[in-house]
């Protein structure tokens, strides 16, 4: 796929998922960097800043009440609870990237893909679900990156199997094995879709 920026009557949004640990960010990061009208659909979160993140940029981070402020205004497109945390997605500046053309991404949990696949158009939805190799690799790679402690991860693995039940609900899946080969298998599947709608 072309990384020059395409013209386009209308946009999309790509709702990414996958279980926690199986690499989604850097999918995300590589795409951004091979299309430049592509653009991050940055998520509002209740959660703390991890080493490195960027207000802003990786997420806005606000207070619990900030968020329910945004939810009772109707500004977001969804919200949902996440490992103790809210999380959501900024409605107006996702629409407004849609009308101007471009394609916005958005690395997303389960519930809140659902969420946005029933209100918004199909059309407007390339919906991907990234698996991992195994339930053993994809707990490998959290315990390597030594964010979570024993107990978090226990659970972020139970969160996984579930979430992985939940792919069959996607439109395409992609199995992450090596990432350079996952990025193209994305970049793939969303030349599918644009294909199906005729752009």
């Amino acid at each position: 796929m072309s990384s020059k920026a395409k013209v386009r009557k209308e946009g999309f949004l790509i709702v990414l998922s996958a279980p926690s640990g199986c690499g989604k960010t850097t999918v995300v990061d590589r795409l951004l960097k091979r299309h430049s009208d592509w653009q991050r659909s940055v998520s509002v979160t209740t959660r703390k800043p991890r080493a490195g993140e960027k207000d802003g940029e990786d997420y806005i981070f606000v207070s619990p009440a900030g968020l329910e402020t945004m939810k009772a205004n109707g500004e977001l497109l969804e919200s949902a609870r996440v490992f103790d945390h809210e999380y959501g997605t900024p409605k107006k500046p996702v629409l407004e990237a849609i009308a101007k053309g471009k394609c916005v991404i958005l690395a997303i949990d389960v519930q809140g893909a659902q969420c946005i696949r029933k209100g918004l158009d199909k059309r407007l939805v390339a919906s991907i679900f990234i698996l991992p190799p195994s339930v053993k690799v994809l707990r490998e790679r959290l315990e390597n990156r030594n964010t979570e402690t024993p107990a978090q991860i226990d659970k972020r693995i139970e969160a996984a199997q579930e979430e992985i039940k939940a792919a069959s609900l996607y439109e395409f899946t992609v199995l992450n094995q090596n990432i350079e080969q996952t990025v193209q298998d994305v970049e793939d599947r969303v030349r599918q879709f644009e294909d199906k709608r005729g752009k």
